[in-house]
């Protein structure tokens, strides 16, 4: 028994060595300091001088993030990637929220139990009605009109409007509204 609890707290302890592991590993690759050492490329870098297998590396990355991510909510986190892996898929505010309704469920927090929790949530919201196709006419004839003054401040070469404000009104009504009336008739 007291072998057991020895061994376990040798794991525990080197638990927080994979969240410096992937820190190091992420800053390396992103400021390219591999080069420094005279290697091509990150996945070079990490199989000549670590022996480690390029998704290997890129998981432990992965893993830093998610604590990273966390670490500001909470004093529960993911105990290893294994458990931070399936909120990897996730963006940080998700991230977040779905960390805390987890540690607040109760459940004992294993990789298995994480995992069909966020898949449960991913299944709820899929069920949940996007309302987004129930634009209103009036809606999409402000919209177009809109438009039309981005067209007509686009033909005045921007001399009554601030192209950058008028560029990025015209690139989110397209993407967001325009592409959707097209659906709607």
């Amino acid at each position: 028994m007291k072998r057991l609890a020895k061994l376990e707290t040798l794991i525990a302890r080197n638990q927080e060595c994979f969240s410096k592991i992937g820190k190091a590993l992420k800053e390396i690759r992103d400021n390219r300091l591999y080069k420094q050492a005279l290697f091509e490329s990150f996945e070079t870098y990490t199989r000549a001088r670590w022996d480690m297998g390029k998704s290997h590396a890129y998981r432990l990355i992965k893993f830093y993030e998610v604590i990273y991510n966390l670490s500001p909510i909470g004093d529960t986190l993911p105990a290893n990637e294994s458990q931070a892996r399936p909120l990897t898929q996730l963006d940080s505010i998700e991230q977040r929220q779905l960390w805390k309704e987890i540690t607040e469920s109760g459940m004992e927090l294993t990789a298995r139990n994480i995992k069909k929790f966020i898949d449960s949530q991913k299944t709820a919201s899929v069920t949940k009605p996007d309302l987004t196709d129930q634009i209103s006419n009036e809606y999409m004839a402000v919209v177009k009109a809109m438009l039309e003054q981005v067209r007509v401040a686009q033909h005045d070469h921007w001399q009554q409007t601030s192209r950058q404000a008028a560029l990025l009104w015209h690139r989110v009504i397209h993407e967001k509204i325009v592409s959707k009336g097209a659906d709607n008739g």
